[in-house]
């Protein structure tokens, strides 16, 4: 069984030294996880990518996550709606960095297994070892129906999935594979090249489940539980109750990552006034209420008070927990998030190309004197 110090021998940057991780999240995607007509040079082009990873690996960030989407949400950005496929862009961005990890976020039930294994080791080779994949069991319906099959059942979902795993991760390990499930069969299966590095055997895999179905699948296959924090306290029982999960029941160590968006000036209330334009005055209302539909009738992510609270949160950026003030202020909240346990954080700007190279010259020495950064 795969485990942390294989990937930490490896030199896996997810594993690295540093207290508390780094990466951006949606780039991929229009407006990234902004629910705003504010005003950005942001696109998600593969040019504005690659720029975005050079500052982060100039900058010594850890990874780049994107979101797989196959079409907007409506309202008058349609939010997300134009969106760069996840494997090719990982594969894309490997080929021009050196250091940064990159992810690609994959539907299960859109996949076949057998390509979704070749597509994941063909990259995990052109990067190195700098690869892995965020697993999503699918949620909104609009998406699947364009596949042509119907919507699973919640947990129905996540025993599709586990088939779907234990055929992706025995191909990785060997050849000539036959199996017979309720939901995914392969006879004599091949897969070539095999994963880069033979200390991990495969990339690194997250997962965002959060239900009972959810969390187990997450401990048993993957390294990093991806949550979102309604607060510093909750925070922590969330980072506590996965990481036992996982120790009991597959004894296994499990890390976790949360999302962030991030709005940092020189001053307070140069950061509120902005953090206020974007959500509430420039907010795409329409499409955020589209979202939380979808998220509350179809999802056991959110429970009604979260779809209500966090209506904003997702205009900020997609239901993260929001980090707003001067360099000093942010620092000291990352810290706080820090020590909830959490491994680490995807942050989210509005405009990336604007807004991180001030990040990296005033926020990230701060993480370092406060011993989060090497």
């Amino acid at each position: 069984m795969t485990t942390s110090d294989d990937f930490r021998a490896a030199g896996n940057p997810m594993f690295n030294g540093n207290k508390l991780k780094l990466g951006v999240f949606g780039t991929n995607c229009s407006s990234a996880c902004a629910i705003t007509t504010a005003e950005s040079t942001f696109e998600p082009t593969f040019e504005h990518n690659v720029k975005i990873a050079k500052q982060l690996e100039a900058a010594e960030w850890e990874c780049m996550v994107p979101i797989a989407r196959w079409r907007g949400f409506g309202g008058p950005t349609n939010f997300n709606g134009v969106n760069m496929d996840t494997f090719t862009w990982a594969a894309a961005l490997a080929a021009v960095t050196t250091n940064l990890q990159f992810f690609s976020t994959t539907h299960i039930p859109t996949l076949n297994p057998i390509v979704a294994t070749k597509m994941a080791t063909t990259i995990d080779n052109i990067s190195k070892g700098r690869y892995g994949l965020n697993l999503v069991t699918g949620w909104f319906t609009p998406e699947m129906e364009m596949f042509g099959v119907p919507m699973m059942e919640h947990d129905t979902r996540y025993e599709y999935a586990t088939e779907w795993m234990e055929i992706v991760d025995t191909l990785w390990k060997k050849n000539g594979v036959t199996y017979d499930g309720q939901f995914l069969k392969v006879k004599d299966a091949f897969s070539e090249p095999k994963p880069y590095n033979k200390e991990t055997g495969r990339p690194v895999l997250i997962c965002a489940g959060s239900s009972g179905k959810g969390l187990h699948f997450t401990a048993k296959f993957c390294d990093f539980n991806f949550g979102f924090m309604q607060d510093m306290e909750s925070g922590a029982a969330w980072v506590k109750k996965v990481k036992e999960l996982a120790r009991e029941e597959y004894k296994r160590e499990l890390g976790t990552f949360t999302a962030c968006p991030v709005v940092v000036r020189e001053t307070e209330k140069e950061a509120r006034d902005y953090y206020d334009y974007y959500v509430n005055q420039k907010g795409d209302w329409e499409a955020c209420e589209n979202i939380c539909e979808v998220l509350q009738v179809q999802s056991q992510n959110h429970s009604e008070e979260m779809y209500q609270k966090f209506k904003e949160r997702f205009i900020a950026g997609w239901g993260g927990y929001p980090i707003v003030g001067t360099p000093e202020q942010v620092a000291d909240k990352l810290v706080a998030l820090s020590n909830t346990g959490v491994d680490g954080a995807l942050l989210t700007m509005v405009d990336y190309n604007e807004e991180l190279p001030f990040f990296n010259d005033r926020v990230m020495p701060l993480l370092k004197q406060a011993g989060l950064r090497n």
